[in-house]
């Protein structure tokens, strides 16, 4: 049995953005992966909302730190054989005031931990899937929040694809398949993690087959 481990935030957990709750398990993408491999893989869902890459939340605490719980997440779950990373989106919350390449470096270091890490097989690191996230879009409930996101959101995708050349890691670009809900501009509705669910599925096969 291979073992996945989707480590991200909440359009990892499955926040649906009509209702503040979550996406039913079948229907977010980690649930729609686990379905479509089958039961020779086991899928791990770790996803947090509000979870940002390395940057302790001033609202929120620490426990939204992505590094801090990085390190005991793939300790506990080895030996895993392949790391999907799905962080960035809360970095652009403008009271961390990053930039889109500030937002990649701090994406590059949690990189650095999973292939410096011996959480695979035979204690070697196990495959990593970088996603940049998906574009925000016309902001409604977040606006305030996310003021200066909109526009380093669309850089997200060219920095992160040069952290994954620079590792030689697998790379994906959400942004060039889903599309943020109208309803807030950030979260994807169930069509859209149904959608990424699917794509995602073909990139794991590729890189575990």
């Amino acid at each position: 049995m291979k073992t996945i481990l989707c480590y991200g935030d909440s359009l990892t957990w499955g926040y649906d953005p009509a209702t503040g709750k979550r996406i039913a398990i079948d229907k977010r993408w980690p649930g729609v992966l686990r379905n479509n491999l089958g039961k020779n893989y086991f899928v791990i869902e770790e996803g947090l909302n509000g979870r940002t890459t390395l940057w302790d939340d001033p609202l929120h605490g620490g426990y939204k730190n992505g590094m801090k719980y990085l390190i005991p997440c793939l300790a506990s779950h080895r030996p895993v054989d392949l790391v999907i990373l799905f962080l960035g989106t809360n970095d652009l919350k403008t009271r961390f005031s990053l930039s889109a390449a500030e937002i990649a470096r701090s994406i590059r270091v949690l990189a650095d931990i999973v292939v410096k890490s011996e959480a695979g097989h035979h204690e070697n690191a196990p495959e990593l899937l970088l996603v940049a996230p998906p574009l925000i879009t016309e902001l409604s409930n977040f606006a305030e929040e996310f003021e200066s996101g909109k526009a380093k959101s669309h850089l997200l995708g060219q920095y992160y694809k040069q952290v994954a050349e620079e590792y030689d890691i697998h790379f994906f670009d959400a942004s060039e398949v889903v599309t943020a809900s109208d309803l807030d501009g950030i979260h994807l509705d169930s069509d859209e993690h149904i959608k990424l669910g699917h794509v995602i599925t073909d990139k794991v096969k590729k890189i575990l087959r």
